[in-house]
């Protein structure tokens, strides 16, 4: 009898987690209560130190090319390009133009302090911009901005990849060939520069489901900046792209009520976020104010 109930929970579970993940599909899909839209950050302040980066110091790094180690990270890469369906995701060489739309959303916030490694690894030079950091108070640069920046030296993304803004360091690293990853993940830079406790913000996103926040707030934000730019190119691939990259952050907390089937729980937030993403890419542009 106890076994027979078990195996009847097991379905139960089963049939729930498929039916959250289709439920998940079915709500990005139709934009349900428009979780992501083009919403920009209402800029009050920018709390990064005007010294973070020194006068003779360019804002732009890129690494040299190394044919092995990029080679590496190429293939490290592969299940990210299935996963969002783009060759150029984690594929280490980031094209001028890519470059250039970050630096026109950089420079059109004045967020001029804001270090961005292109395919770079320069962990000396991260831990003295920790240092540096005032805006993060020091309990959290010698905690959380110790851990993460330990991370990134001992699993650099310069061979493992991880598009990502580091707000201890005030740092966007970008391996990405798309314009969209890196105007996100500048979008990133602006919302912690915004924050009247940046630390704080920080600290908070390895709690589960609080990453869901940030990320709306940079995806709305992005998606914002491009819908202002009229460019059809730019647009489709920042819907096609940003949408599923959200999803697997839906997906990866509806995964906590589901630890047993969080692997089809996940995989229905990124469909979801692919269906989604690409509706709204074949519609016109929206009216950003």
């Amino acid at each position: 009898m106890q076994v027979e109930c078990r195996a009847d929970s097991d379905r139960f579970r089963n049939k729930t987690a498929k039916a959250v993940a289709f439920a998940m599909l079915a709500v990005f899909a139709l934009g349900g209560c428009r979780v992501l839209e083009p919403m920009p950050i209402s800029m009050v302040r920018n709390n990064v130190p005007s010294n973070m980066i020194a006068d003779d110091e360019p804002q732009f790094e890129r690494g040299k090319p190394r044919t092995v180690i990029d080679g590496f990270g190429w293939v490290f890469g592969i299940p990210l390009k299935i996963m969002f369906w783009n060759r150029k995701v984690e594929n280490h060489h980031v094209s001028p133009e890519t470059e250039m739309r970050m630096e026109e959303y950089l420079v059109a916030n004045e967020l001029s302090d804001i270090k961005v490694r292109i395919n770079q690894y320069r962990p000396l030079d991260d831990w003295h911009r920790l240092t540096r950091n005032t805006s993060i108070a020091w309990p959290w640069r010698y905690t959380f901005g110790a851990v993460s920046t330990l991370t990134e030296t001992i699993v650099p993304g310069r061979l493992f990849g991880g598009d990502h803004y580091n707000p201890y360091t005030a740092t966007i690293h970008l391996y990405s060939d798309l314009p969209s990853i890196a105007i996100h993940e500048a979008a990133h830079a602006k919302d912690f520069s915004n924050r009247r406790y940046p630390g704080n913000y920080a600290a908070v996103y390895a709690l589960p489901f609080v990453p869901l926040w940030h990320e709306r707030i940079a995806t709305n934000d992005a998606l914002s900046y491009v819908e202002t730019k009229k460019d059809a190119r730019l647009r489709r691939e920042a819907y096609q792209i940003l949408y599923p990259a959200y999803g697997t952050y839906v997906g990866n907390a509806a995964g906590y009520g589901f630890p047993k089937y969080s692997y089809p729980v996940y995989l229905g937030g990124v469909l979801a976020g692919h269906a989604a993403g690409r509706w709204h890419a074949s519609r016109g542009f929206d009216r950003v104010e």
